[in-house]
């Protein structure tokens, strides 16, 4: 069955998404930098309110590139410690490659744990060649637009992608509901929404409403 993934900020958004059927969340901060790392005390909050899946972002900068790993590696641990067991990651290089040990040396803290490698992949120097290394890092979910410009630009490059799962291939970046369709027909099983689930963009909340509208798309 297709799963809706909704981006999460605070409890609220979390509680209406799950009103409205979403199966997972990813819980973030801080949207002007594109979803960075929520504090231990709104992941604790979100956790308290609902009973579906939660990953959380690990990112500490705007890009790709950690900006105090050292300091990730403790959000992460203080993250575990309060009861995530779901999170999000991936980086890059300096030359657009999937950055192994970085990504490798924050997952040493999530031993046991889902994760998901989220679009550093589309801004990669090569999706496909990228792809193939994210494979072998351990994560059960790749978050991809197939365009640094969203999935409009990255339709054919997702269809692509999704015949070379595991790991499974969650579509997410610009998706609009107009999207739906084709990406079913391709075989892309997980839908990924944040501001198209929104009223009036960021400023506003998740709105229940809208969440079951894309749901009931996916059935």
């Amino acid at each position: 069955m297709p799963i809706l993934e909704v981006i999460a900020l605070n409890v609220k958004d979390a509680e209406a998404a799950q009103a409205g059927g979403a199966h997972r969340l990813e819980l973030v901060a801080d949207m002007a930098s594109d979803g960075l790392t929520p504090s231990v005390s709104t992941f604790k909050e979100v956790r308290q309110a609902v009973d579906i899946p939660v990953r959380v972002m690990l990112r500490d900068a705007k890009g790709f590139a950690p900006g105090n790993l050292k300091q990730l590696r403790r959000q992460a641990w203080e993250l575990r410690e309060a009861g995530a067991t779901e999170f999000v990651l991936g980086f890059l290089d300096a030359e657009g490659e999937i950055d192994e040990g970085v990504t490798l040396n924050l997952v040493a803290e999530l031993e046991g744990c889902a994760w998901t490698f989220h679009r550093a992949l589309d801004n990669a120097a090569d999706i496909f060649r990228s792809w193939a290394t994210v494979q072998t890092l351990g994560c059960d979910t790749v978050l991809a637009a197939g365009s640094p410009k969203g999935v409009e630009d990255g339709l054919e490059n997702l269809k692509k992608l999704v015949g070379q799962a595991p790991p499974a291939l969650l579509v997410g970046g610009g998706l609009q509901v107009r999207h739906v369709e084709e990406l079913l027909a391709a075989g892309v099983n997980g839908f990924h929404v944040g501001s198209a689930v929104r009223a009036s963009g960021w400023d506003s909340p998740v709105d229940a409403a809208s969440v079951r509208e894309w749901v009931n798309r996916l059935v």
